[in-house]
């Protein structure tokens, strides 16, 4: 459903009076942590043209260290430019193609937290709240609240390490199983908990489970009925679904391959699931296209109120970096040229997924690589961030280094570039639990 400026300025005007009141509730650590969204000179300045040799080195790399292929798209003022390397299918040898369909993990997590926010734009619940309000008796802690889930500082432990500790073996148990969201709830509190509520961030796959059962109480309709509704057909996002828990990716799509976890063994072909252990954290199946136009129709406030835009874009540090946050169901990357990026990773078996768009809304890039369970892979794919956000000053020696040891002489503004920090310098970020 996209809200019409009318509607969007006095829903705002209402959430922000409900934040405003909220407020106090925050606690003093995170709100100290909390950093809006910069609107510095950085942003207002010339955007340098995406390199696009720098996103194909990105690609490669990733091929390099073990994905059958990759792919990547940019959008901007540029027009759309896309590169894919390697193939989509290793048995027919089909070539990569940026039109195909794939599993995009857990950047399902920012589809899912736009449905929650409409509902809070539409008085049907709040963020600081508890679940159990909404939910009751689900959890056995009243203090964690709505915003707790989305924020990952629920404490709610991540069901999926015990289940994927071995991850070929794992993945096969789960494959065609279909669980209930019970099911997976009852999973993650069968585990220690991870924080206090509000506490510390701890990414947790369990805390968009419960997201997902939020919107079925609050709607009365399945998940999928809601993403359809209110975000696939009003973007016209039509090689977007959810089809849990069929596992067959209709039309034209990426096989995905994942690495067992002894060295050498043979990759298994992960395609054909159904993502049952995810559903709302994970199970949307899309198309470069369609992620950028969601994600640059998400940060020029088409799907949300201006207030629910800012709380999902007000975000707290995750490492010590200070150039990786999380928001409301979404990251920020700082990345070497000063530009900030907010989107999502994704990881399901056999897929990396980034897509990220400006706070604009106006550039935005799509990546993937058909393969998971080796984080080489996934780490030389985000190398695609600083290629099209930050130009070829940074990415004439960040992708090729991933398959070297020996660096490229770098130009001036390069290495000036390069003593920035970036949350692209250090390995990817986990969605999963990972052996290599």
């Amino acid at each position: 459903m996209l809200l019409s400026p009318h509607r969007r300025l006095a829903v705002g005007a209402g959430v922000a009076l409900v934040a405003a009141l909220a407020g106090t509730l925050v606690p003093v650590t995170q709100a100290a942590a909390a950093q809006a969204p910069a609107r510095t000179a950085a942003t207002t300045a010339p955007a340098p043209a995406p390199d696009m040799a720098g996103i194909t080195a990105a690609l490669n790399a990733a091929m390099a260290n073990g994905a059958p292929g990759a792919m990547a798209r940019y959008s901007g003022p540029e027009g759309v430019r896309s590169r894919a390397v390697g193939v989509r299918d290793r048995v027919t040898g089909e070539a990569m193609d940026v039109r195909s369909r794939f599993r995009i993990g857990s950047v399902s997590k920012t589809f899912s937290t736009v449905v929650l926010l409409q509902l809070v734009d539409e008085g049907r619940l709040e963020l600081d709240q508890p679940v159990n309000r909404y939910l009751p008796g689900l959890l056995p802690d009243d203090r964690i609240t709505v915003r707790h889930l989305l924020t990952h500082r629920s404490g709610l432990a991540d069901y999926t390490d015990p289940m994927f500790e071995h991850t070929v073996p794992g993945f096969e148990a789960v494959r065609n199983r279909v669980f209930t969201y019970q099911e997976l709830v009852d999973l993650s509190l069968a585990l220690p908990r991870t924080t206090e509520p509000g506490v510390s961030y701890k990414y947790s796959n369990a805390n968009f489970v419960v997201v997902g059962m939020l919107i079925e109480k609050l709607t009365g309709r399945p998940v999928a009925d809601a993403y359809q509704r209110r975000i696939f057909k009003p973007l016209k996002l039509r090689g977007t679904s959810y089809i849990h828990p069929d596992t067959r990716i209709a039309g034209p799509h990426v096989k995905g391959y994942l690495h067992p976890d002894e060295e050498g063994a043979p990759l298994v072909d992960s395609t054909e699931q159904t993502v049952s252990w995810a559903q709302s954290a994970g199970a949307v199946i899309s198309t470069t296209a369609d992620l950028d136009t969601f994600m640059s129709a998400l940060m020029r406030g088409r799907l949300l109120s201006p207030a629910s835009l800012d709380a999902m874009t007000t975000v707290t540090p995750t490492d010590t970096t200070n150039t990786r946050f999380y928001g409301l169901g979404l990251r920020r990357y700082d990345l070497s040229c000063g530009t900030q990026v907010y989107g999502h990773t994704g990881t399901v078996q056999g897929f990396y997924t980034y897509a990220f768009a400006t706070r604009d809304g106006r550039r935005s890039v799509s990546a993937l690589a058909n393969t998971s369970n080796h984080g080489a892979a996934n780490t030389a794919l985000g190398g695609t961030l600083e290629a099209a956000f930050c130009g070829s000053a940074k990415t004439a020696t960040t992708a090729t280094t991933a398959t070297t040891d020996k660096k490229p002489a770098a130009s001036p503004t390069a290495r000036s570039l390069q003593s920035a920090p970036s949350a692209t310098d250090r390995p990817a970020e986990r969605d999963l639990p990972e052996r290599h």
